[in-house]
């Protein structure tokens, strides 16, 4: 069984934060090593949210969970995935987007039962 993420460091994740603002608003690209560490964080208080396997939330190349309870997935292609770009999970997550927005606007792909992340977001 893989391991579970760990939520970061509030320090960590504030800093992460901050720079990933900076970024933006210099219409720079954002740090990789900061894209990393918050898709991992908010993916792990996802976890911690919405405990369950039956959607699998990825968020590529930096990882993948399977939350929600409900019909657990133990092999192939699970019945109930969400997918997004590290910088749209990081906005979900903060509350900067909205999740149907972000299904409406092709940000988010949804496909399956129980794919509506919204009673669990924003999470921090």
């Amino acid at each position: 069984m893989p391991a579970r993420l760990r939520p970061a460091a509030p320090t960590d994740v504030a800093a992460a934060l901050t720079r990933l603002g900076d970024a933006q608003r210099a219409g720079e690209d954002p740090d990789r090593a900061d894209l990393r560490l918050l898709t991992k964080h908010f993916l792990a208080l996802l976890e911690e949210r919405a405990p369950g396997r039956s959607v699998e939330v990825r968020v590529p190349p930096f990882a993948a969970v399977q939350v929600v309870e409900g019909v657990r997935h133990t092999r192939g292609t699970p019945p109930a995935v969400i997918e997004t770009d590290a910088a749209t999970w990081i906005a979900l997550a903060t509350g900067r987007i909205a999740f149907d927005e972000a299904v409406g606007d092709a940000r988010v792909i949804a496909s399956g039962e129980r794919t509506d992340l919204s009673p669990y977001l924003p999470l921090g």
